[in-house]
């Protein structure tokens, strides 16, 4: 798949860094996204929690519409979630102890030394990530785990994959934005300036759907929004109706997506 041309807006200073101008995209999309976006296995989370030392208040960025930070929530005194799209936040779950706010990652009005976990769960390759890495470390309290994750293209069986990975790759694939190679690269390549650790674990996202459930997934997508915004068509319709052969009418199929990771703790 070929990247756009990576453009950027103006952005403001980080020390003496000019910082990216902020990517909300998944403003348009906010109830198909809460909908249709799929949940991060128990797994996952256990392991992660078995590494962090405190359980005082942590911070889930870039949110969405909450469903890490309610998980979360049952085992910190405080949680701290952040976004930058407003109408995310506006969807998300509540909870007494969980507090929403409009920031952007790399710059927030967290004290120093706060939190005891900081979570970002497939959103850190939207950040300008050396803002993000100084940011993580300042509100930061010494050792505290730093875990990102993201998860790979949905795997369902062979034939609906290579028509997936078209879809994906060709269709609109022009219309990602050029931060989405981070996700096919899984996350390797980004800057995550902590002392990695590795998991105990191999995790996937895994789930029965109904053919009109990927649909909704696909229309979460915002490479789908930014299509149907330079097209004026939605490029889902047609690819569902392909899919249909392949699927079955009123077929549940399992579904799988791979989880990749980047912890590590932070040294100050």
């Amino acid at each position: 798949m070929k990247a756009p041309t990576l453009t950027f807006g103006i952005g403001v200073f980080f020390g003496q860094n000019l910082m990216k101008k902020p990517q909300q995209q998944f403003t348009k999309q906010t109830d198909f996204y809460k909908k249709y976006r799929p949940s991060y296995p128990e797994a996952l989370l256990t392991d992660i929690l078995a590494l962090t030392q405190g359980r005082e208040c942590c911070w889930d960025c870039g949110t969405g519409n909450g469903q890490v930070a309610i998980v979360l929530a049952k085992h910190f005194r405080t949680v701290e979630a952040t976004d930058i799209s407003k109408n995310q936040l506006a969807k998300a779950v509540k909870a007494p102890n969980i507090r929403y706010s409009q920031q952007r990652a790399e710059a927030t009005d967290f004290e120093e030394n706060t939190f005891d976990l900081i979570t970002v769960a497939q959103a850190a390759h939207w950040f300008d990530m050396d803002a993000f890495n100084q940011e993580f470390k300042r509100v930061a309290k010494p050792q505290a785990l730093v875990a990102l994750w993201g998860y790979d293209l949905v795997q369902v069986d062979r034939n609906v994959d290579a028509l997936m990975q078209r879809f994906y790759s060709e269709i609109v694939g022009p219309f990602w934005r050029p931060e989405r190679r981070h996700i096919d690269q899984e996350y390797r390549n980004i800057r995550f300036n902590f002392q990695e650790i590795t998991l105990p674990g191999s995790y996937a996202i895994e789930a029965q759907w109904e053919l009109e459930t990927m649909e909704g997934y696909l229309n979460s997508w915002s490479s789908v929004q930014n299509f149907k915004e330079a097209r004026g068509e939605n490029p889902v319709n047609p690819f569902i109706t392909q899919l249909k052969a392949h699927w079955g009418k009123g077929a549940i199929k399992k579904v799988r997506f791979p989880i990749f990771t980047r912890i590590g703790k932070v040294s100050k």
